[in-house]
């Protein structure tokens, strides 16, 4: 059995046994999702589930590019939602099923399987719209309100069984069979009343938000007709968003009142597009097909179609060849932060280090939000052993982005290039309390006691952060008993 599915197994058989939260008396109508669920329970329930979606599943896309874009597009869709200022982080899973989720706190999943099925950026941008309509509207608060006899606890267990399920429908199936977890999972399954509420708050991120309305009736139109042709990797989002005519016909309606216009693809959705295609399979077959792609001019955008065969040829090492294709990409008079970012590694990976570091440093002056620019400008820094500038890089960045893993373990692994034991291991512990694993951090922070290279100042640092991080272990203690 997958890891991931047998902590799920044992959490759902524990939280199925805890006292269910319950709701006697009838709040005000305003007051009902924060009296089931306040704002700060719903981040951490989805904190919790996040953490083990990215420690343990090995289906998460640990990919700076593909997060970076959805993060942008999602950004830019939740800045014109009802509720702005609500943080939101959207990451990818590697999956071909066609699916998006909703968590508890603002964290959305998207399959790779859906950004390579929409036909349009539009469209894409019509599931998201929809699913941060959900967010926003409280609707997992609200249905925690209308359950009455759900814990928490459970409900987490099983938004964890189910994503472990989420694209094997008998897997779903056996993780629902008790009765208390199909009660659980009915839950889950977002109502049509709720639907319906995100369809019409969706319609209107998508106005304001210059994209064409019709992507999002037009996706859900397809994926009801593949349904219809029993295909499976269709089946997976209407699980759990019921769709019916009623709902396309009101979706269509409200299009009506607007005028046609057309709308571009960004060429971050193309070319992320054709990274995920060109991450299918065995390199050898992905520089095959975009090789045949090219030569028999079957793509919707060429400069695209040469940055898959530049990333395919990256995956076999090709590097020449890389750099090639995406020189011939930037002929075509395209911008983008993938392509400077592919092109510094394929200098790199020519032993150019100079040139690559130039690309990098020359990117991130054109795109200094890029956070796949500035992850790779790291690696590429310790890679190259300039351990000193990968220190101050990484101390700069996480400045401005406190919070990014990935840019602490870029902290800890320059300390360790620098040979300064105690600052890595004080590293490496905010790489795990930032992931909840307390445990973990608590255990970096006690090597770095014993490492015997800090001095008195950084000693006081290290003790202090320990005394917080066993603070918290028996506070997290205490609510597991709770």
């Amino acid at each position: 059995m997958h890891l991931a599915q047998r902590f799920v197994t044992g959490l759902l058989a524990l939280a199925l046994a805890v006292q269910p939260l319950r709701a006697d008396d009838l709040p005000e109508l305003g007051d009902v999702a924060s009296n089931a669920l306040s704002l700060s329970t719903e981040k951490k329930i989805g904190q919790q589930i996040m953490h083990e979606i990215r420690w343990r599943d090995t289906a998460y896309l640990d990919d700076p590019d593909v997060e970076a874009y959805l993060n942008q597009l999602g950004g830019r869709l939740a800045a014109v939602s009802n509720d702005p200022g609500m943080g939101f982080t959207f990451f990818a899973v590697n999956d071909r099923s066609i699916n998006a989720f909703a968590m508890p706190g603002g964290y959305i999943g998207v399959h790779t399987g859906l950004i390579l099925s929409a036909e349009s950026e539009s469209e894409l941008a019509g599931v998201l719209s929809h699913e941060i309509s959900h967010v926003t509207q409280r609707h997992i608060a609200r249905q925690v309100f209308q359950s009455k006899q759900v814990s928490i606890a459970a409900m987490v267990a099983m938004a964890l069984a189910l994503l472990a399920a989420r694209s094997n429908g008998q897997l779903a199936g056996a993780a629902i069979a008790t009765t208390q977890a199909g009660a659980i999972s009915n839950q889950l399954a977002f109502s049509r009343d709720f639907e319906r509420e995100s369809d019409r708050f969706g319609f209107e991120i998508m106005r304001k938000s210059g994209f064409d309305v019709r992507g999002m009736s037009a996706f859900f139109l397809r994926l009801q007709k593949a349904v219809r042709l029993y295909e499976n990797n269709a089946t997976a989002y209407l699980r759990t968003h019921p769709l019916t005519g009623e709902r396309l016909t009101d979706m269509q309606n409200r299009e009506q009142s607007l005028p046609y216009r057309q709308v571009r693809d960004s060429n971050e959705f193309l070319l992320v597009r054709a990274k995920l295609r060109a991450m299918q399979g065995v390199p050898a077959e992905a520089v095959k097909d975009f090789s045949t792609l090219l030569s028999e001019k079957k793509y919707g955008s060429e400069a695209a179609a040469h940055y898959g065969y530049a990333y395919a040829l990256l995956r076999s090492r090709d590097w020449a060849g890389a750099e090639r294709e995406i020189l011939a990409a930037r002929q075509l008079k395209i911008s983008a932060a993938m392509l400077d970012r592919l092109l510094a590694e394929a200098r790199l990976g020519q032993g150019d280090v100079a040139g690559g570091l130039a690309i990098y440093r020359d990117a991130m002056v054109r795109f200094p939000l890029n956070m796949a620019l500035i992850y790779g400008n790291g690696s590429a820094l310790i890679n190259s052993r300039h351990f000193d500038e990968a220190l101050r890089f990484s101390e700069q960045q996480l400045q401005n982005y406190p919070d990014d893993v990935r840019l602490h373990k870029m902290r800890a692994e320059s300390y360790a290039g620098l040979g300064r034991r105690a600052q890595q291991h004080q590293a490496l512990a905010e790489v795990f309390a930032l992931q909840g694993q307390t445990a973990g951090a608590i255990e970096q922070l006690q090597l770095a006691q014993q490492a015997g290279d800090a001095n008195f100042y950084e000693q006081s640092v290290i003790d202090a952060r320990l005394r917080e991080m066993k603070k918290r272990q028996l506070e997290e203690i205490k609510e597991k008993r709770n």
